[in-house]
């Protein structure tokens, strides 16, 4: 299994889990992605000097090659579905530890 499609059932499985399993509808608030918007900053900017630098290296056969700030875009992808789950995870218990 290529590294693209890991990536890309880790990006549906995070946004079936918030919209159908979960019901938090994270990704329906201005907050997530405002808040995304600046974490996707920062991992850009990691991403890129991991990558760039040679400390992180991926086989080219397993990857699309598109990059963005050296760092191949499923990277993104990865980074998308971890804020996702971390969110829906957090509203999802906080709910139910406050009933």
């Amino acid at each position: 299994m290529s590294y693209t499609l890991v990536a890309l059932l880790g990006v549906a499985g995070s946004v079936v889990l918030d919209v159908a399993v979960l019901r938090t509808r994270v990704l329906a608030r201005r907050a997530f992605w405002v808040g995304y918007a600046i974490v996707v900053v920062f991992q850009l900017v990691t991403n890129g000097v991991l990558t760039g630098r040679g400390v992180v290296l991926y086989d080219p056969h397993a990857i699309t090659g598109l990059r963005i700030v050296y760092a191949p875009v499923e990277d993104l992808f990865f980074g998308f579905a971890l804020v996702v789950q971390t969110l829906a995870w957090w509203v999802f218990w906080g709910r139910r530890l406050t009933h």
